[in-house]
């Protein structure tokens, strides 16, 4: 079975999806029920990963290749790292949840709704999985089109807005990135990555790969300045597809750093770190005041992901820093580490966030801070969790927040101090205005008497905010096995850094 897990992961979901569709709009519960089936059959499917995988060997494992398009060398190339499997366990685990809490959300349509959820999860796991650049970069365009129909059907009044905007800015940048693959095809004859990581570049083919490959995984990320799509994509989004957007797909602009620029281009990367670094800094810190004064909560926490996401790019690009000033390489490695613990945080609570904002909505049907006051008073336990995602937002330890943040401040410092000056200014801003909006959704009087009206989380809620709560708290509390999952393929990454240091 272990010979094909990978096909099985990327397939499952996507060829259950059909059944799914073919229930029909008169047959919700058992589009519901199927979807679900697909999604715990998928996750139980990736959990054969961890027995399968070699956390002590770096290299890419479960490898699977088949000639695919033989005219152009191209193949059906899967592999997998601690870092793929991380995140393959991420998106499964997400999916779960997001069926779960669309079941009486989602009324129109529902088991098109279903449908799209699963073929998003199966492109994005086999994003996490190409080992051929062209079928890294299918699945890379493919997972727009899903995601485009659940914000064009099922988002809020400026929908069409949204979807147009977020798939003009991520095609655009991909445009650039098959550019760049298809002159690095020229040269080697072949898509496969290993090969082309093995490429002799000259400096300057470097620099413009690098640049091709930066505009198409920043707008991804996304990262300033080209972030403004995000808040548009979650403010009108469904639920599920912000708490999908936010935990998930944004992780493949980062994962594309890894496998694209981090081994392709390392002269180029180590260059140009300087200026990722900036516009990292200028995320952590300008966006969290951006954030201060919005009062809409979904964007809000649209804000705060671009800016938490700009501690995983920091982490990245201090590694480059790291290795070359000052060949420290147990310091590259903390700060490349830290950046994954991130990655993989971000996605438990971003999607915690929305959740919850959701919850909020599906109730009141409006998403202004302004609307609500007073809540903990009628929704207590769901004030008990608001609350600690919220913590959790702010980077408290205890929480997954601290811990990432915390290795790639620590990395920093040992790159510059007053990059990791900047860098911490994001505890302070985080906790801003995160308890900020909180301080005015759940605490004080009720002057709104739909608020009153208000019921508690049900038994379907409580379920999703307790697994992403016991993600958050088990991953702030024990994050030694998810630094082990990955550290092997961390530590390969930055020796290759070492190697290839001007």
């Amino acid at each position: 079975m272990f010979n094909h897990l990978l096909s099985l992961l990327i397939w499952l979901p996507i060829v259950g999806a059909i059944p799914v569709l073919l229930a029909g709009s008169g047959r919700p519960g058992l589009a519901r029920w199927l979807a679900l089936l697909v999604a715990v059959l998928t996750f139980v499917a990736s959990l054969c990963l961890l027995p399968a995988h070699d956390a002590a060997n770096g290299a890419m494992q479960l490898a699977e290749s088949h000639v695919w398009i033989a005219s152009l060398g191209v193949n059906y190339g899967l592999a997998v790292d601690g870092i793929s499997i991380a995140l393959i366990l991420l998106t499964t685990f997400v999916g779960i949840l997001v069926i779960v809490g669309a079941w009486e959300v989602i009324q129109d349509k529902p088991h098109q709704y279903m449908a799209a959820m699963l073929v998003l999860e199966g492109l994005m796991i086999g994003v996490f999985c190409a080992t051929d650049a062209l079928l890294f970069y299918v699945f890379f365009e493919a997972m727009l089109i899903p995601m485009f129909i659940l914000i064009g059907v099922w988002g809020g009044p400026r929908r069409v807005y949204a979807t147009l905007k977020f798939f003009i800015y991520t095609f655009l940048g991909s445009i650039f990135m098959l550019i760049g693959l298809i002159y690095l095809y020229l040269k080697a004859g072949t898509f496969d990555l290993h090969t082309l990581a093995a490429l002799p570049l000259t400096m300057k083919e470097q620099t413009w790969l690098f640049f091709a490959f930066l505009l198409a995984f920043a707008i991804k990320v996304p990262m300033v300045p080209v972030h403004t799509w995000l808040p548009d994509a979650h403010v009108e989004a469904p639920t599920g597809g912000s708490v999908v957007l936010a935990a998930v797909m944004l992780k493949v602009g980062t994962y594309g750093f890894l496998r694209f620029i981090l081994p392709i281009t390392p002269d180029a990367g180590d260059h140009f770190a300087w200026i990722v670094i900036v516009l990292s800094l200028i995320a952590i810190v300008y966006i969290g005041y951006v954030a201060l004064v919005q009062e809409d909560m979904k964007k809000l926490v649209a804000y705060s992901s671009v800016a938490h996401m700009g501690f995983v790019t920091l982490g990245i690009f201090i590694a480059f820093m790291l290795v070359r000033d000052a060949n420290d390489l147990d310091a590259a490695n903390l700060g490349m580490q830290g950046a994954m613990v991130q990655m993989i945080s971000h996605g438990f609570v971003s999607g915690a966030m929305f959740t919850c904002i959701g919850v909020m909505y599906d109730r009141l049907h409006t998403r202004q801070i302004k609307d609500y006051g007073g809540l903990i008073n009628v929704m207590p336990w769901f004030g008990f969790f608001y609350v600690l995602f919220a913590m959790a937002n702010s980077g408290l330890p205890g929480t997954s927040g601290f811990v990432g943040e915390f290795m790639v401040v620590l990395a920093s410092f040992a790159a510059n101090p007053w990059i990791a000056l900047f860098a911490a200014f994001t505890l302070i801003i985080g906790a801003a205005y995160t308890l900020w909006m909180v301080k005015r959704v759940l605490w004080g009087e009720i002057t709104n008497p739909h608020v009153a009206q208000m019921k508690d989380i049900n038994g379907r809620e409580a379920f999703v905010l307790i697994a992403f709560a016991a993600a958050v708290m088990a991953l702030g509390i024990w994050p030694q096995p998810l630094i082990h999952l990955m550290d092997a393929s961390v530590s390969q990454m930055v020796q290759q850094l070492a190697v290839h240091k001007i």
